[in-house]
């Protein structure tokens, strides 16, 4: 994953923003949280998106082989 230029940032905190205690946002990622900083960028966005998105959340971690490889 690639991190996120000035207009992607300025974008999903848009997005963020809008729906924040009004609207439910579910977002599925393979990046764990510790690394949204890295891939955000500018921190005082990151802490804004991240404080209206974690610590709130519901987070469900998935562990275990892939489905895939069992099924064969």
């Amino acid at each position: 994953m690639l991190n996120l230029d000035k207009p992607q940032r300025d974008l999903l905190m848009e997005i963020i923003e809008d729906r924040h205690n009004s609207k439910s946002t579910i977002i599925a990622s393979q990046l764990p949280v510790s690394t949204w900083y890295e891939v955000i960028g500018e921190g005082t966005i990151a802490d804004a998106i991240l404080d209206r998105l974690v610590h709130s959340a519901h987070r469900i971690s998935l562990s275990g082989e892939s489905l895939r490889k069992v099924k064969k």
